[in-house]
């Protein structure tokens, strides 16, 4: 059976976003500088944002897709006509709506009934490889919380944000086992095994 994984950049006080999410800045103040590695330093980075990209299918939380606040039923996502996916997405939320197809192989699928039921619809169109969990925060959460992730990659930016949306808060008893560790100026790379 695949894998589940969670990759997340976090800053060193433990947010994944910033404070004041909106729909023009949702990783709110501060939160586009957790993402500095990516951009500035792509080749050094290179394994890390593969693997990023790798999975079979990825779950992400309604906030992830459309940001907070209310829903516009016409809005496609942050990432443009052609998503970074390239495989099925499955989008969280309480408010279904119809699959959305966008160029170079994404579809965002709206699930409305529960983390499990999203992660057995992205295990079938995942095959035999990994399921990502994308994120943000509450959801990487929840699916902590369940013990239903089995490798937990952060990418941890030397900055502290101060406030935010915080990856951990109310994810009690989670024991995990460093197995790789690498790193550049703008960002520390942990692999973690998740025992269950």
């Amino acid at each position: 059976m695949s894998r589940v994984t969670c990759d997340l950049t976090i800053s060193l006080d433990g947010f994944v976003a910033g404070p004041n999410q909106t729909p023009e800045d949702p990783l709110g103040e501060g939160g586009e500088l957790l993402h500095r590695w990516m951009f500035e330093e792509p080749e050094s980075n290179a394994a890390e944002i593969d693997g990023i990209l790798e999975a079979g299918a990825y779950i992400m939380g309604r906030n992830m897709f459309a940001g907070p606040g209310a829903w516009d039923e016409d809005w496609r996502g942050w990432w443009g006509e052609e998503p970074p996916y390239h495989a099925p997405v499955f989008v969280l939320t309480h408010h279904p709506r119809s699959p959305l197809e966008m160029q170079g192989g994404t579809t965002f699928n709206f699930v409305a009934d529960g983390i499990e039921s999203a992660l057995a619809q992205a295990r079938k169109a995942a095959g035999d490889k990994d399921v990502a969990i994308a994120g943000g925060a509450q959801t990487a959460r929840q699916y902590l919380s369940a013990g239903l992730i089995d490798e937990l990659r952060l990418h941890t930016a030397p900055m502290i944000l101060g406030a935010g949306e915080r990856l951990l808060d109310g994810v009690g008893n989670l024991q995990l086992e460093p197995t790789e560790v690498s790193g550049t100026r703008l960002v520390t790379h942990v692999r973690y095994r998740v025992i269950r």
